[in-house]
């Protein structure tokens, strides 16, 4: 079957068609139906379905004599260490653990943080909890002790699990004071933390409260699969929100087993017995979906990767780990790639390694810009295929589904709606505009399985964030448009398209005309508050290694660039060079962040952000060009 074919056949019959991908998972009570329509707009998929998350994930493999299997590499470059754990071996570790924490009290329903480094123990706790039917709350390691109790009193949960520290490049990040910190903070108390010790710290365990990971497991029975309800929730995982309360968004067991054993195949192209890598990390929702739960749903190996694109140790780590462990399908964010190509502008470290194994690049995270795409595409020599979806939905609502049909390409695009999602872009009225028009990007409900269905005990506040704006419809918060072909793009959160004299314009757009420049590596597009034109767009330019040039006259052809493909409509004016751009930890820019400081507007300093000393150099940069304006 064609995309056109399979899409048609879902909005056909959009419950038979999840029917029949459902018939891939192994349940203890198959579902009779598929959608629950029973409290709309809050629909819910396979509710009346019984099944377990870890034993599709880990045991039927087994069962079905593929124990010897690899289920996953830790590929450690911070460590310099290596390990593969088999399907058997893994069923071996997450059965003990689980059996540890049901020593310990830990049932079905109950809450569990995780704050773990990227080592292959986060996976055996998010499965023990899975395993045992309890929720899973995993928060990035290393978030700061305030953040981490606010997640504490959020999900208000029965276990911590934590490692003892993670590791930087040049640095150990003591991860077991922070969570101390968290614990003090907290209103809530954990009845117990699991603490698992790395040799590069060894972290002090507060007697009767704290327990060492392998000390818990000696001598407990291990645990059988605990069967829950389709619509049971299988983790909590919180949005990065800059401000206020995170949201704590929720991810239904059933639709979420259904939703992502299809993807494997469909869009990512992979086979069971295959090498999958998604370089992210547990704490992101990528990780979540594509590091643990749907490669090992599907069979598949899936990386652990604890290192960086660059520094660990060269800009050729990525490539080094495709080929050592013969990778078919690697996922990573655009920024991942803007560093390496930064670091590498000719790509001679790719030319060090044999990539014959790998079939296709997927991109993930952000807008990727042009520009890196068609760098990676030239480099690497294969189809590089950008998609788009969000925590809240768990998996792609846009992209190429490469097991289906390789689409053509049309850099810029996530391509086209995937099965499950009627993508429209309305106007401010809540009217689908004309293609090619910008608007904003909405989901017409039902959601497809494995998206969220609410928010962990905010039920308002998921109506009032989600539902409220376009009734009848997801909001996305994104804004774009869709071609003459159906092909999607996505050109800014809402909030970045900028208002120009009352022309509505994309920073997205101008940041792809800015990456064309052939000195400039990185950048990004705020709009910024102007007493005559209401909003002026002002540009960032992080240049490639080794560019010597004056500042002034890249800034001057950058301007001049943009005037030439948008048009003086954009009123660019204003460009600057800057070393680094302020990231969250996942890789986003901190757009809203940059124009609260341009605008002299109030502003907290995010929890996700990678490196806080970088806002300084962005002050600095903005006084030197007037922002604030007095």
């Amino acid at each position: 079957m064609t995309y056109s074919q399979t899409y048609a056949a879902w909005k056909n019959d959009p419950e038979g068609f999840w029917m029949e991908a459902a018939q891939a998972i192994d349940w203890v009570t198959p579902p009779g139906a598929a959608l629950n329509s029973d409290n709309a707009p809050l629909y819910e998929w396979f509710t009346d379905a019984e099944v377990n998350t870890c034993f599709n994930a880990v045991d039927r493999h087994v069962q079905a004599g593929n124990g010897d299997r690899v289920a996953i590499i830790h590929d450690s470059p911070v460590t310099h260490t290596k390990q593969e754990i088999t399907y058997a071996e893994l069923q071996e570790r997450v059965s003990l653990l689980a059996g540890a924490l049901r020593a310990k009290g830990i049932e079905k329903g109950d809450r569990v943080l995780i704050y773990m480094p990227m080592v292959p123990q986060a996976l055996e706790a998010m499965l023990a909890c899975a395993r045992l039917g309890a929720i899973h709350s995993v928060v990035f390691g290393g978030f700061a002790a305030n953040e981490l109790a606010v997640r504490i009193d959020d999900a208000t949960p029965k276990a911590i699990i934590a490692a003892s520290c993670g590791i930087e490049p040049g640095r150990v990040v003591h991860y077991k004071p922070l969570l101390d910190g968290a614990i003090d903070l907290a209103t809530h108390k954990p009845d117990f933390c699991l603490i698992f010790q790395r040799e590069q710290e060894v972290a002090h365990l507060e007697p009767g409260r704290d327990f060492d990971w392998h000390e818990a497991q000696y001598g407990v029975d291990p645990a059988e699969c605990v069967p829950v309800a389709g619509n049971h929730p299988a983790y909590i995982l919180y949005t990065s929100g800059t401000t206020g309360q995170p949201k704590g968004v929720l991810r239904p067991t059933a639709g979420h087993l259904v939703a992502l054993n299809w993807t494997m195949k469909n869009i990512y192209n992979v086979d069971p017995g295959d090498v999958f890598w998604a370089a992210s990390d547990v704490g992101w929702v990528v990780g979540h979906s594509y590091i643990c739960y749907a490669p090992l749903i599907h069979g598949n190996t899936t990386i652990v990767f604890e290192g960086k694109p660059v520094g660990t140790p060269d800009a050729g780590t990525f490539w080094r780990v495709i080929s050592e462990h013969k990778v078919k399908s690697f996922f990573t964010a655009p920024t991942a790639l803007r560093a390496v190509k930064r670091e590498d502008p000719n790509g001679e470290f790719i030319g060090k390694y044999d990539l014959s194994h790998l079939k296709t690049v997927y991109l993930a995270g952000e807008r990727a810009d042009p520009d890196t795409i068609q760098w990676t595409m030239d480099k690497l020599g294969v189809p590089v295929i950008d998609h788009w979806w969000q925590t809240e939905t768990g998996w792609a609502i846009a992209a190429n589904p490469m097991g289906i049909e390789h689409l053509p390409v049309k850099i810029g695009s996530p391509s086209v709606a995937m099965p499950g999602y009627d993508v429209q872009v309305l106007d401010e009225g809540g009217h689908p505009v004309a293609p090619g028009t910008l608007g904003a990007i909405a989901v017409k409900l039902p959601l497809a399985p494995g998206t969220l269905p609410n928010l962990w005990q905010a039920e308002e506040r998921f109506v009032k964030s989600y539902l409220t704006t376009f009734p009848g419809y997801y909001e996305t918060g994104d804004a774009g448009y869709i071609d003459e072909d159906g092909y999607l793009y996505i050109m800014a959160r809402t909030d970045d398209v900028i208002n120009v004299a009352g022309h509505r314009l994309s920073t997205g757009a101008m940041e792809e005309v800015l990456a064309s420049h052939p000195d400039v590596a990185e950048c990004a597009v705020i709009g910024v508050s102007d007493t005559l034109k209401g909003q002026m767009p002002l540009g960032f330019l992080c240049l490639s290694a080794g560019v010597n040039r004056p500042h002034d006259e890249i800034a001057k052809e950058c301007v001049k660039l943009v005037r030439e493909k948008i048009g003086p409509v954009a009123a660019f004016k204003l460009a600057c060079v800057v070393d680094r751009l302020p990231k969250t930890r996942s890789g986003k820019i901190l757009r809203g962040t940059m124009v609260n400081i341009a605008d002299g507007t109030p502003w907290k300093m995010p929890a996700t952000i990678d490196d806080p000393a970088i806002l300084d150099e962005i002050t600095e940069a903005l006084g030197k060009l007037g922002y604030p304006a007095s």
